[in-house]
């Protein structure tokens, strides 16, 4: 009852033996999805009874919390302050009844939440839906970009239980981490590019190139360094896909991480070729916010993902 407690220190003081904390879960489940309709739906119930709900949340709690705007119900000041002592409250209940009955993923209906880049998506997530339908069918995953900001705030309020990726600059008190794999940087190219594929350095550099600009990502090392030596970068894009068709099409070049380019280069009219310059290696870990760091759903989860992705695997 601490995380109960500590939100209602936020708030003037009250008898919470007389409040609704069901009214707890439609906060938390209006600021997840930014809107009533939605929330109405994960309830189960109408949604007039959820906005319904919600003025009584707003009345007790003496602030309009949601806005409507034309990207949804957004969260006024205070119902961002809150946010954090609502989602530990939440957590803290959902992580005592599930260490009394216990974790079963084969039949649990839980959803993870979790931000993963378009790239991290190509060599991730079949990966581990595959796994989940093998062994836990009714798991459901929601993926998702975020800025790096985003990501904190969304670690931070419960609205994700994950981040993977590259991302050095992800950190805090309260983010756990672990390292999934070590990647290096490769180049993807046509297989008839007139290049060949023994590049040498001075090739590389005269090439055209494309790079992307994923959100919530960490490779801006590589259009930096293009950038610092004078390369043409003639295409700047946010999609990895767009990247390998464009790629396929042209005699450009995108240097990308290993384990993408290998699956870009199944299915496509691709070739996987080494770097012909230094670039170093690089981490793709891990992360969730300490408040779920014993909850077994996702312990669950963290070693499916340790077990799939670890070092060494090269068949991804």
């Amino acid at each position: 009852m601490d995380q109960i407690y500590l939100f209602y220190s936020c708030i003037q003081p009250m008898n919470i033996y007389r409040v609704d904390l069901n009214l707890l879960a439609v906060f938390h489940a209006v600021l997840e999805t930014r809107s009533v309709t939605a929330a109405a739906q994960r309830f189960g119930i109408t949604q007039p009874a959820m906005s319904n709900a919600l003025a009584r949340l707003r009345e007790l709690l003496g602030d309009p919390l949601f806005v409507h705007t034309a990207g949804g119900m957004q969260p006024t000041p205070y119902a961002l302050q809150v946010a954090g002592p609502i989602a530990d409250a939440l957590a803290g209940f959902q992580q005592a009844v599930s260490q009394r009955s216990g974790f079963n993923p084969a039949q649990s209906d839980e959803v993870f939440r979790m931000h993963i880049t378009d790239m991290g998506q190509i060599n991730i997530v079949p990966s581990l839906l595959e796994q989940m339908q093998r062994i836990a069918p009714r798991l459901s995953l929601d993926v998702a970009p975020f800025s790096l900001e985003e990501i904190r705030s969304r670690l931070d309020d419960g609205r994700i239980s994950f981040s993977l990726g590259h991302l050095p600059h992800l950190k805090g008190r309260h983010i756990h981490s672990e390292k999934l794999f070590e990647e290096r940087y490769v180049i993807l190219m046509r297989r008839s590019h007139p290049a060949g594929e023994a590049l040498t350095a001075h090739t590389y550099w005269r090439l055209p190139h494309v790079v992307v600009t994923s959100v919530g990502g960490g490779h801006h090392v590589v259009e930096e360094l293009l950038v610092n030596k004078g390369a043409r970068i003639i295409g700047r894009l946010p999609n990895i896909m767009a990247i390998a068709l464009t790629v396929a099409r042209t005699d450009l070049i995108a240097t990308i991480p290993r384990r993408v380019a290998n699956e870009l280069a199944r299915t496509n009219s691709l070739k996987v070729c080494l770097l012909p310059i230094k670039l170093p290696p690089f981490e793709v870990r891990l992360f969730w916010h300490e408040r779920t760091q014993h909850n077994p759903a996702n312990v669950w989860m963290r070693r499916q993902l340790v077990d799939l992705f670890a070092l060494g695997n090269e068949n991804l």
